[in-house]
């Protein structure tokens, strides 16, 4: 799960304990969201950035449910073309788990041949929200130098 460290980093959320992935616009990324099930891992990883990369680990608190955040006319999530009684947009809860002791920037990621096929490292690929292998995900835990396991 993808951000920008000035909108939501690890350390807000480690600070939060418990915060709220909301203001997905993408029915792709929306969709992954709605894959995620209570207590499933995800990375998240600092984007537009210099260097990008993979900063901590939360965990999923809430499945996918409505974002309130496209009705709000003052937020800047707000999507004026959805309606109440058809609501478009939905969001996560998430729950620290740890900043990870080491950053591992997407060069690192790029240049890894065990990452291969990982859909953060291609070009063009700019989802908010993207699945991660198992496999990738267990050896990005070990590289990291992480304390949580799979």
């Amino acid at each position: 799960m993808k951000s920008e460290p000035e909108v939501y980093s690890i350390d807000h959320l480690q600070r939060e304990k418990v915060g709220t992935w909301e203001g997905v616009r993408s029915y792709q990324a929306r969709n992954h969201m709605r894959a995620m099930h209570v207590g499933d891992l995800a990375f998240l990883y600092h984007s537009s950035v210099q260097p990008p990369g993979l900063a901590g680990l939360m965990r999923i608190d809430r499945e996918a449910y409505i974002d309130p955040t496209q009705f709000d006319p003052h937020s800047p999530y707000y999507d004026g073309s959805v309606r109440s009684e058809a609501p478009r947009w939905e969001r996560v809860d998430v729950a620290f788990v740890e900043k990870l002791p080491r950053f591992v920037p997407l060069e690192e990621l790029k240049n890894d041949p065990k990452c291969e096929g990982m859909l953060v490292i291609k070009r063009g690929m700019r989802l908010s929200v993207q699945p991660v292998e198992r496999r990738h995900f267990a050896h990005l835990l070990k590289r990291a130098g992480a304390t949580t396991k799979l």
